[in-house]
């Protein structure tokens, strides 16, 4: 790393971990707000996002002036743009918290209905592995995030699960179909969010290890 570039790679980092924090807060908001039937809680999320968004901005000018005044190149240009990489992924779980924020406000003006059985274990699990990708970025832990990557295909079996338990819902009080669609499209929302943790993950090991393993587990089965 040259000199000239560290004081931008540490600007960017520190950013990224006030994104991080933003986002676990957010998302764990959206979702109080959503199991307690609390739209006023629900109505907040719009003004902390903007604030993900507004860090966000502030990653790209970072890399931005790097890139126009020190022209990186090699780890230098690899680390900057991973890590702006990832500061898009936490802009998007800011995004789906939020809109996992509207559907809550939708369920709180309707008739109560009782959750998926499989769907609070789903919330927690998109929370854990957000935060333990945070945590992979901050400890500079490629074989942590390596781990982690694995982990997505469960939490896209329980998303299907979830999904199959609110149809069954659908099927045994067909009045209650409006709330059951927003707890399907929360359901997906949370898988998504488990997808950009994984990207953060993917994008830790590139800074580490120079080893791009974007989209890596398909391709191979695809024999690419």
């Amino acid at each position: 790393m040259t000199r000239s570039v560290e004081p931008f790679l540490g600007e960017v980092n520190e950013l990224i971990l006030r994104m991080g924090g933003f986002c676990e807060a957010i998302l764990a908001k959206a979702l109080r707000a959503l199991f307690e039937r609390n739209a006023e809680l629900a109505l907040q999320i719009r003004d902390d996002d903007l604030a993900i968004d507004r860090l966000d901005v502030a990653v790209d000018e970072s890399v931005l002036r790097s890139l126009a005044l020190q022209a990186p190149v090699a780890d230098d240009l690899r680390r900057l743009l991973a890590a702006n990489d990832i500061a898009t992924n936490l802009e998007r779980v800011g995004d789906l918290a939020r809109n996992i924020a509207k559907s809550a406000v939708r369920l709180a003006e309707r008739a109560p209905v009782p959750f998926p059985p499989h769907f609070e274990a789903l919330a927690v699990e998109s929370q854990a592995i957000l935060r333990d990708a945070l945590d992979t970025f901050l400890h500079r832990d490629a074989e942590r995030a390596r781990k982690l990557l694995a982990e997505d295909d469960r939490i896209d079996e329980d998303q299907d699960r979830v999904i199959r338990e609110a149809l069954d819902g659908i099927r045994a009080h067909p009045e209650l179909y409006q709330q059951e669609v927003d707890l399907i499209v929360v359901a997906k929302h949370l898988e998504r969010v488990a997808d950009h943790a994984t990207n953060i993950a993917e994008s830790v090991i590139l800074i580490v290890e120079a080893r791009n393993v974007k989209h890596a587990g398909k391709l191979a089965r695809a024999g690419a």
